[in-house]
């Protein structure tokens, strides 16, 4: 098996064309490994791509021996997938508003992307591409994971021949296993830098639609307190996520709200979030954050509950009330089997050019091909 390795953005290094491969950008990490293990189950041998040429080699090694090429930099992972052409380009590299302009360009010559992008800024910025790519021929797939995936699919299967909805609110309650270790650097940055930097409000604010505009909206705002479908309660707030993308994009509501069990709910976060954040608006402070943060040390724990869920509840002007649930395992392994299951329709020549995220380009079925469930709708008139 050929090794295809590129140390630095000059070292060009042997030539080797691959035509027809699936690159997974970030493929060492956890997010890279869960999706080359499901694209094993799906017949697919991907091409791991990073920065560290011994953890990409073990990574490999896991994989049953999958090709590699490093490289030390969005710019020259972009410069490779010029060259090499491969035929789908999976990015799981953080923060998606620095790597995916990049990435994207390049797909745009040569191939399909997939991204894992769940914040506003990053899923805008790849939707707004949508001409770019239908003039090229080519399909960009954003926010293909847990969070986007499983509320947009809700919404999309709640509004399948119905008129637009005058409001709509999606909560995503996660349940993830988490393993010890460092956050690192490339989800701090995400972290940080993904709040949320659109039009709409202060850069580091929260937001909602309103008259089918971006907004400002409090972050951990307007808290919800949900009744699972298996009893369990959890309470979700507002948090500015690529949910609230999708939901108003597949739903066409002029009033919407993404909300998530992970966001900050208690009336004393609600005060101090608007100071703190604003602080972010200072450039060594948010270098201080994010140095701070990569090194924060996460201790193991098993997932808090055996599901997760995503949950749409939609209002039409005639007062109908609909609200639907999905219903997944672990979190992290449905964010390796949605861009799995994106990368394998793909492959076979489903879906138009354009950009999009997963649902709105798949259907609901992506949600269910991956594990997920749908639960009997309810449905009531508005008092």
């Amino acid at each position: 098996m050929t090794t295809r390795r590129v140390i630095t953005d000059g070292d060009r290094g042997e030539e080797h064309n691959m035509g027809g491969e699936v690159w997974i950008l970030g493929g060492s990490g956890r997010s890279g490994q869960a999706i080359a293990a499901q694209l094993a189950r799906r017949g697919v041998a991907p091409v791991l791509v990073g920065r560290h040429a011994e953890r990409l080699a073990a990574a490999a090694a896991r994989a049953g021996g999958a090709r590699t090429v490093v490289a030390g930099s969005a710019e020259a992972m972009a410069g490779e997938i010029r060259r090499q052409g491969p035929a789908v380009v999976v990015n799981t590299v953080g923060p998606f508003t620095a790597t995916a302009p990049t990435v994207t360009r390049a797909c745009l010559a040569v191939g399909d992307y997939v991204d894992l992008a769940n914040d506003v800024a990053a899923v805008t910025g790849v939707l707004g591409l949508h001409e770019a790519a239908s003039a090229a021929g080519r399909r960009l797939v954003t926010g293909a994971g847990f969070g986007v995936t499983a509320t947009e699919s809700v919404v999309v299967k709640l509004c399948a021949g119905r008129p637009a909805p005058v409001r709509v609110r999606v909560d995503m309650v996660p349940s993830i296993a988490v393993a010890a270790g460092h956050i690192g650097e490339a989800l701090a940055a995400t972290l940080v830098e993904g709040i949320p930097g659109v039009e709409g409000g202060r850069r580091y604010g929260g937001r909602r639609y309103r008259d089918g505009r971006l907004a400002p909206a409090p972050i951990g705002g307007e808290p919800a307190h949900l009744v699972l479908p298996d009893g369990e309660r959890v309470t979700t707030a507002s948090l500015p996520s690529g949910e609230l993308v999708a939901a108003q994009r597949a739903s066409g509501a002029p009033d919407v709200v993404a909300a998530s069990s992970e966001a900050p709910a208690s009336p004393l976060m609600r005060v101090v979030l608007p100071a703190a954040t604003a602080l972010l608006a200072s450039a060594r402070i948010r270098d201080f954050a994010r140095r701070r943060l990569a090194r924060v040390q996460v201790k193991a724990h098993p997932q808090p509950r055996p599901h997760s869920w995503g949950h749409a509840r939609l209002e039409w002007a005639d007062g109908t009330v609909e609200e639907g649930w999905l219903r997944v395992g672990e979190a992290q392994e449905f964010t390796g089997a949605v861009p799995a299951e994106v990368v394998r329709r793909l492959l076979s020549g489903e879906g138009r050019p354009g950009a999009y995220t997963p649902a709105a380009l798949f259907g609901p079925s992506l949600a269910e091909a991956c594990g997920g469930t749908y639960l009997p709708v309810t449905t009531r008139t508005a008092p």
